[in-house]
């Protein structure tokens, strides 16, 4: 098993900053890729943003060029810097670690941007 931990939500202002963190625990040999989706009122849960083993990212295409992706394979953390937040951005982001045979969740946690 896998245990994801994400922390840094909170409520922001349009056109500011947060970074995410999600850090992984337990069986975390054999994870293929890390990445964070999320899942605002009423929509299905969307990717935001992976990172892979080589380091190749991919990104939502309302999220590119304002949110990046990156790793620190020494602590088994995977980050989201979310910059240019914007309203459409609210949602609970929940990390996400792959292996060949399943997916792994964390609980989330809350992003609000007001206008």
């Amino acid at each position: 098993q896998v245990q994801l931990v994400e922390s840094g939500g909170g409520l922001v202002q349009a056109g500011n900053s947060l970074r995410l963190s999600c850090a992984a625990s337990g069986s975390i040999s054999g994870i293929r890729a890390m990445g964070w989706y999320r899942q605002a009122p009423g929509k299905q849960r969307e990717l935001v943003a992976r990172i892979g083993d080589g380091e190749n990212t991919d990104y939502a295409d309302s999220v590119k060029g304002r949110f990046t992706i990156s790793r620190h394979n020494a602590k088994n953390t995977v980050y989201l810097q979310m910059n240019s937040l914007k309203p459409e951005d609210t949602a609970v982001y929940y990390c996400n670690a792959r292996k060949v045979y399943g997916d792994y969740w964390g609980r989330g946690t809350q992003v609000t941007v007001s206008s």
